[in-house]
């Protein structure tokens, strides 16, 4: 179970959230709305570990993240909003990366084979610069589909997504509830997904 308890969270001399509570069970998922500002980004990165909170805790399975160090980040599947893509690579050789440094090596042939099932086969061997931010955003995503992680952590993963790839994501993640993981998703637009996810709205 991933946990947090009255998070609260600064920047510079402004509260973004505070007080911010919830608990996200094996089979479950969580989308984070707000207006922008409200500290959407910001929230997940707590949750990850990329940032610690000005007040509260986030604990996984009962024990603060902060204790258990690389133990949680085995669990973890993060894609910021950023693709976090190297453009000179191609969509394959950037997903082989991905999973080396995850401790998950993968082959070419897994690593193109994710990449079809994400809708962007064709564009394996290209360089990553050449593909549209559609393209970009479903290379980015295609390494959920070897990821063994139990959380997955999406910022705003439907931008730049077209029509067959939100509904690519939604089974997706249908998929990855069902098997007893865990999600926690930003998104300002509805991510077409089977389950039910609770809503946690920042800023009201």
């Amino acid at each position: 179970m991933l946990a947090a308890s009255v998070l609260e969270c600064i920047r510079g001399d402004r509260a973004l959230f505070s007080g911010v509570s919830f608990t996200v069970a094996a089979g479950a998922g969580l989308v984070v709305q707000g207006a922008n500002g409200a500290g959407k980004t910001s929230l997940l990165r707590i949750i990850v570990g990329l940032a610690p909170p000005a007040h509260g805790e986030v604990t996984w399975g009962g024990q603060p993240i902060g204790t258990l160090g690389d133990a949680y980040r085995r669990e973890l599947a993060w894609c910021g909003h950023a693709n976090a893509l190297k453009e000179d690579l191609s969509a394959v050789e950037n997903v082989r990366a991905a999973a080396a440094l995850a401790g998950r090596p993968i082959a070419a042939a897994e690593a193109r084979d994710a990449l079809a099932r994400a809708g962007v086969g064709a564009q394996a061997e290209l360089p990553v610069r050449s593909l549209s931010q559609g393209q970009k955003r479903r290379t980015a995503l295609a390494r959920l589909a070897f990821a063994r992680a139990r959380l997955w952590v999406l910022d705003e993963p439907v931008a730049a997504l077209d029509a067959d790839g939100v509904e690519w994501l939604a089974t997706a993640l249908d998929g990855h509830l069902e098997s007893g993981g865990l999600a926690v998703v930003t998104s300002h637009q509805p991510l077409a997904t089977r389950a039910q996810f609770d809503a946690l709205v920042l800023g009201r």
